[in-house]
C-alpha cells in the first residue's frame, strides 16, 4: 500500500484542484443572469456557446453539485447561493402541475420544449433536493423530494414485476415500440434510484424509506447482475429477462450519432465504469442504513477486478467504455464518466480489501485524468470522449446531458476517501 507521504502529495494537488480550478470555474459560469437557472454549454476552450437549451437533467444535477459541494464544506457560500438559484429554476418551471411529474427539456426561459418523463431524471429529482436540503435546510428541498418520491411511487412502480417502468409520455403513458425504451429496465435507473432513496433517506430517516431502499438493493443483486461473474447487465424486459442492450430513440438533448444505430450490442457486454460505480455506491448505502460493509466488499471486489483485469488500459492509462465480462475488448474510447467513477471505486477497493493492485489503478485513472482528461487551459472541467491514447474526439466541456455532476462529485469523493488513506 502507498506511503502516508505519498497518498498526502496526491491529497493535496486533488484539494487544489478543486478548490483552484474545477470548482471556481463554475462558480463563475454556471449562473444564467438572464434566464434564471444555469447554462450548460460550454465548448473545447471553455466558452460558453450559442445553445441555451435547459434540459432537466443538467440543471438537477448542477443543483446536486452545488448542493454537495456546499454540504462538504466548499465555496465559502457561494454554492449555497448557486444552488438555491438552481432550486428556484427547476421549481417554477418543471413541474407539471397536471400530470404530476418534472418534464425534460425547456428553452432558456423554461418554457417547456419536450414535455416526456423520464425516469432517469425523477431519480435525480429526489437526488438533488435531499441533497439541497441536507446542505442548506430549505424546507422547499424537502418538499420536492418528497413530491418526487411520491410521483415515483404512483407511476413508475411495475407492480407486476417488481422496479421501474422509465420512459413516459407526459401523461405517464409508457413510450410505444421497441427503440423507444419505453418497454426495456437498465441497470442505470435502478442503480441511480438506489442513489436517490439513499439521500432520501438520510434526510427523513423513514423505515418506510429504508424498507424501500432495501428493496431496490435487494432486487439490482437478484436480478439485475450477471449470477455467475457479478456484473452489470445493462438492459431488461419488464419481467428482468436480460436484453441485448440498444440505443434509445429519446431525445436527451445531445447525443453522439451512434455509428451502428440502434444496433443491439452484445449481451456479454457490460460497463466497468457502471459496475464499479454501484459498488461504491453500495458502500455508501451501506454506511448510511447501519450495515457492515463486509456485506457486500465482494460486489466491490467482483466489479473491481473484472475493471482492473479487462477494463483498464495498462498501456495508456484510463477505463474503456463497454467491454466484455470475460475477454479484453476492441473498443477503445475512453468517455469521462467512467474515470471519474473508477477512480472513487478503486479507493474504497484500497480501504475495504487493501490490495496494492488497487493502489496503482486509482494512479493509473489518476494520471491518465490529470494529463489527458482535465482541460487545463479551459478551466478545468473534463472532456467528453477521449480515443485509447488519450487524443480529443469530443471535447465539449459541458452540453445538454454533460455537466459537472461526475467531474465534482469525483474529486470532491476521492479527496474524502484519499484523507482516510492517508491517516
Amino acid at each position: 500500500m502507498p506511503t502516508a507521504a505519498e497518498v498526502t502529495g496526491i491529497l493535496d494537488q486533488t484539494q487544489a484542484y478543486l478548490t483552484e480550478m474545477l470548482l471556481p470555474f463554475w462558480l463563475e459560469n454556471a449562473a444564467d443572469p438572464e434566464g434564471g437557472g444555469y447554462l450548460t454549454h460550454f465548448d473545447q476552450q471553455g466558452r460558453r456557446t450559442a445553445d441555451t437549451t435547459k434540459t432537466f437533467l443538467m440543471q438537477i444535477r448542477t443543483l446536486y453539485t452545488m448542493s454537495s459541494a456546499e454540504r462538504a464544506g466548499y465555496g465559502g457560500g457561494r454554492c449555497a447561493e448557486l444552488a438555491k438559484l438552481g432550486a428556484d429554476f427547476i421549481l417554477d418551471h418543471y413541474w407539471d402541475s397536471e400530470h404530476d411529474g418534472w418534464i425534460w427539456i425547456a428553452d432558456r426561459q423554461g418554457n417547456p420544449t419536450c414535455w416526456d418523463k423520464v425516469g432517469y431524471g425523477h431519480c435525480f429529482g429526489v437526488y438533488a433536493f435531499s441533497e439541497y436540503y441536507l446542505a442548506t435546510g430549505d424546507e422547499r428541498g424537502r418538499e420536492a423530494a418528497l413530491r418526487t418520491y411520491d410521483a415515483i411511487c404512483r407511476h413508475m412502480i411495475d407492480f407486476q414485476h417488481g422496479g421501474f417502468i422509465e420512459l413516459f409520455h407526459r401523461d405517464w403513458t409508457p413510450l410505444e415500440g421497441e427503440t423507444s425504451g419505453g418497454n426495456r429496465k437498465s441497470l442505470d435507473v435502478h442503480m441511480h434510484m438506489m442513489e436517490a432513496f439513499t439521500t432520501l433517506y438520510e434526510m427523513t430517516g423513514k423505515v418506510s424509506h429504508r424498507r424501500h431502499l432495501q428493496e431496490i438493493i435487494d432486487l439490482i443483486l437478484a436480478k439485475m447482475l450477471h449470477p455467475e461473474n457479478g456484473l452489470g447487465i445493462a438492459q431488461f424486459a419488464y419481467d428482468f429477462t436480460p436484453l441485448a442492450a440498444i440505443n434509445f430513440d429519446t431525445t436527451w438533448g445531445r447525443d453522439a450519432d451512434p455509428e451502428e444505430g440502434n444496433e443491439a450490442k452484445p449481451l456479454d457486454q457490460t460497463s466497468p465504469g457502471h459496475n464499479v460505480e454501484f459498488a461504491w455506491l453500495l458502500l455508501h448505502t451501506a454506511d448510511v442504513l447501519g450495515i457492515p460493509r463486509e456485506k457486500y466488499a465482494h460486489i466491490l471486489q467482483a466489479t473491481c477486478n473484472h475493471c482492473v483485469t479487462f477494463g483498464l488500459d495498462h498501456e495508456y492509462g484510463g477505463v474503456y467504455a463497454d467491454v466484455p465480462m470475460d475477454r479484453p475488448t476492441t473498443l477503445t474510447e475512453k468517455q469521462f464518466w467512467q474515470q471519474g467513477e473508477a477512480l472513487i471505486a478503486m479507493l474504497d477497493a484500497c480501504i475495504v480489501l487493501g490490495d496494492d493492485t488497487y493502489w496503482d489503478a486509482f494512479l493509473n485513472l489518476y494520471h491518465f485524468v490529470a494529463e489527458k482528461l482535465v482541460a487545463m487551459d479551459a478551466g478545468g472541467e473534463w472532456y467528453e470522449r477521449l480515443d485509447r491514447q488519450g487524443n480529443i474526439l469530443d471535447g465539449d466541456l459541458a452540453h445538454s446531458w454533460k455537466i459537472n455532476y461526475h467531474s465534482v462529485r469525483s474529486t470532491i469523493q476521492a479527496i474524502e476517501r484519499l484523507r482516510v488513506l492517508a491517516e
